[in-house]
């Protein structure tokens, strides 16, 4: 029986078979988005008035299914700029999250100034080419689907493009898979085998990440307290979408955290 990793990993190697066939690394590359200077996540991160907070686009998940269906990406992730999130993710894989590439073009196009993470499972080369022609600036990375030599090699691509790369790691064991040529590290609390969520999984492996990768933590930061403890802890990015996505007005609820942040 497979998990919900490899699952997702079987869909994406078919997906990618497919792409391959309809379209060219040439005809992405003639895409109007593809020759703009991308913009750099990790600056802004570390800027001094930074909120720190990556704000997510996410309708659907695979452990809490439908999570808010009708919300309209250019709407959402332009008020999430204006509430003073640092940067923005984007969803892509339509499957198994609702997501999609429209939905990263709409959100670009909204969001001139703001760095944008495309978020996907990214295991070839032609996804990278089309992040950058959909408006990305930052690529996902996930080291529990790929090996090491993988990450490198897409690591280096990537950068070729002007494209940034955060890496994901959930445990120990995926350590040693950090390239150098990565420029965030990402530690997803939410076990993508078992979707448990963990925030001292954050916490454990902070020390352990080499200090020229800035740190990101990501899922189940839903309150101020939280993003605090992780701050103190070294990270300087914190990746949210849940949180926000769930309510009513994941706007204003983006927006009411942020302000908590600087009380």
């Amino acid at each position: 029986m497979k998990n919900i990793l490899e699952q997702i990993v079987e869909t994406k190697k078919a997906e990618v078979l497919e792409l391959k066939k309809r379209v060219s690394e040439v005809s992405l590359r003639q895409q109007p988005f593809f020759s703009r200077t991308t913009l750099s996540l990790k600056q802004r991160l570390q800027a001094e008035d930074s909120s720190g907070i990556i704000a997510e686009f996410k309708q659907k998940s695979p452990s809490k299914g439908e999570i808010n269906p009708a919300a309209k990406v250019g709407e959402i992730t332009r008020g999430y700029t204006e509430a003073g999130a640092a940067g923005l993710s984007v969803l892509t894989d339509t499957q198994y999250f609702g997501g999609s590439l429209d939905n990263l073009l709409k959100a670009r196009g909204v969001n001139p100034a703001t760095p944008i993470l495309r978020k996907d499972f990214i295991i070839d080369e032609i996804q990278l080419v089309e992040a950058k022609a959909f408006g990305a600036d930052v690529v996902l990375l996930i080291a529990a689907c790929l090996e090491k030599e993988e990450v490198h090699h897409l690591a280096e691509k990537a950068k070729t493009l002007g494209l940034e790369v955060l890496l994901e790691i959930h445990d120990e064991s995926e350590l040693e898979k950090i390239s150098p040529l990565v420029d965030l590290v990402g530690v997803n609390n939410r076990n993508l085998k078992t979707f448990e969520v963990n925030i001292e999984t954050s916490l454990r492996l902070a020390p352990l990440i080499p200090e020229q990768f800035l740190k990101i933590s990501e899922s189940g930061l839903a309150n101020a307290e939280t993003v605090l403890r992780l701050k103190s802890a070294g990270f300087r990015g914190f990746l949210i979408g849940e949180t926000f996505m769930k309510t009513s007005d994941p706007v204003q609820a983006c927006a009411g955290f942020i302000q908590s942040l600087q009380k």
